[in-house]
């Protein structure tokens, strides 16, 4: 791998780590571009396959496990997989760009182990479990018992938030995108 820097964000379902990774994109400053996971998980309304996430089905995403095309993956829910592949990290590593990732907790720990000296990670917190449980109610995505399936879940994940660089609470969504912005310039400054 080059010295390029890689830009781990990762939260619970629900914490606004998307919304911030989207703002993250729009800086032309720190040469960003966004590694696009493949998942198994239905397309939300307004995704773009190959923009949002390289949608595959079970088989092929447990074909591409076979043959070990992934860097990092995990069976984030019951055959719902998310993966980041090794040919999206070469492809964007070749144009000499800073790579962002917007993962799941766990993947983003893996990413972190494999590359820790030119990544940094960041973890998203909501402000309460209160405000992330009205956050997945109104992204109206999601049916009532995979709400509380998520909720279950970002109580496990965040004990992991210690184990990242920077926590960043989400309380303030402008305030956090600035915040996450300071960390990132300072680290890409370091190149």
């Amino acid at each position: 791998m080059k010295k390029e820097k890689l830009i781990i964000i990762a939260a619970p379902s629900g914490s606004g780590k998307t919304t911030i990774v989207k703002e993250l994109l729009s800086l032309e400053d720190i040469n960003l571009e966004f590694s696009i996971s493949s998942t198994t998980r239905a397309k939300r309304k307004n995704e773009i396959d190959g923009k949002d996430y390289h949608f595959i089905s079970v088989s092929n995403f447990k074909e591409k496990i076979q043959n070990n095309d992934f860097i990092e993956w995990e069976e984030v829910y019951k055959n719902v997989f998310y993966g980041t592949s090794k040919s999206e990290i070469q492809k964007l590593n070749s144009k000499g760009k800073n790579i962002v990732f917007d993962v799941d907790v766990i993947g983003g720990l893996n990413l972190k182990a494999q590359f820790p000296e030119t990544s940094v990670s960041i973890f998203i917190k909501p402000p309460s479990l209160i405000e992330l449980k009205k956050r997945l109610v109104n992204r109206e995505t999601e049916s009532k018992k995979s709400i509380e399936f998520r909720l279950d879940k970002a109580i496990k994940e965040l004990e992991y938030s210690d184990k990242y660089d920077f926590v960043i609470i989400n309380d303030n969504l402008e305030l956090a995108i600035k915040q996450v912005k300071n960390i990132i310039y300072q680290f890409t400054k370091n190149q």
